[in-house]
């Protein structure tokens, strides 16, 4: 008979939650916690996994030299859908699986996504900083989200669940993906279109893309530049997929409308510049941070200790187009 597995969860997003601390326990009652709620990464990540078969994760950077140092490590359990934070590579050349699946948080991050073009289109940002300040708050004009051509990068689990969402506004909906969804945009009045064609046409423009080696920074400043004017920029998927720098000098002088972030390249964007503009909302990576979604999550990574694969690089996850 095999003995139990040593389990650790690193992640504070899981140990945080009573219902899944309760739930591992009752699984495996020596597991540890993480109950300083600490992000870990380096030699602190090391050791708090140290001696320890598996290890429930969320935005750990579990880097090949982490790895390396971690010699009892046979199963990472993923809370989240982004993989952009393990090393694929490592974990297959070990041999180390990953209990991994999509889409639970994308009802959360959709009703985000619409939630920030609503801020950014109507400039509640900016006119409830002029209130709270005694500012000027006269002639502010916004515009509707109903009728706006939404263009979204990306039409898996989350796309799609944003474009139910969008379907009392009568956008025209246009997405941009590597993959076929044709029954999908058939059903729901998507347009297909290609990457040129989703810059020129998006009055909004929603980011749902991994980041891998193909995407990261992918919004350069000569894409940005390529954006209408007018156009609302929304990044709910991860930071390094947009030029912050770029993106900043777009915004401040009036090239851009608009955009609004859930993501950065380093976070927390306490000193982000971004934060200090007008036309910029942004949020802490909050996507997944719904009560429901973070249930969902926490026990698709419990059930990960169950069902697994070794990863291959080069296909999904890791390289994974939607």
């Amino acid at each position: 008979m095999s003995p139990p597995l040593r389990v650790a969860a690193v992640s504070p997003s899981f140990c945080e939650h009573p219902a899944l601390r309760a739930e591992l326990l009752a699984l495996f009652p020596h597991a540890k916690l993480n109950l300083a709620l600490k992000r870990l990464q380096g030699d602190e990540l090391v050791e708090f996994l140290g001696g320890h078969d598996v290890a429930i994760v969320g935005l750990e950077p579990l880097t090949a030299q982490v790895i390396a140092r971690l010699p009892a490590l046979k199963i990472v359990a993923k809370l989240g859908t982004g993989v952009d934070m393990l090393d694929g590579r490592a974990m297959a050349e070990r041999g180390i699986r990953l209990g991994w699946k999509p889409g639970a948080n994308a009802l959360s991050i959709a009703e985000l996504t619409i939630a920030f073009a609503l801020v950014a289109l109507r400039q509640m940002g900016s006119t409830n900083l002029a209130l709270r300040q005694r500012g000027d708050v006269s002639r502010r004009m916004g515009r509707l989200l109903s009728g706006r051509v939404f263009g979204l990068h990306g039409c898996g689990h989350i796309g799609q669940q944003v474009v139910r969402l969008l379907a009392p506004f009568g956008c025209q909906v246009l997405a941009c993906d590597l993959v076929e969804h044709a029954a999908f945009y058939a059903a729901h009045g998507v347009q297909a279109v290609g990457f040129d064609e989703l810059l020129e046409r998006s009055e909004v423009l929603s980011l749902h893309i991994p980041l891998n080696s193909r995407t990261r920074g992918l919004y350069s400043r000569e894409v940005l530049a390529r954006l209408r004017p007018d156009c609302v920029l929304i990044n709910t998927a991860r930071g390094g997929l947009v030029d912050e720098a770029a993106l900043h000098e777009r915004l401040s002088t009036g090239a851009l409308a608009a955009a609004c972030a859930d993501v950065f390249a380093r976070e927390p964007a306490f000193d982000s510049p971004l934060i200090a503009l007008p036309n910029f909302f942004g949020t802490p990576h909050i996507g997944g941070s719904a009560v429901e979604a973070r249930l969902a999550m926490g026990r698709i990574a419990l059930q990960g200790i169950f069902d697994n694969f070794v990863p291959t690089p080069g296909l999904p996850p890791f390289d994974e187009p939607t």
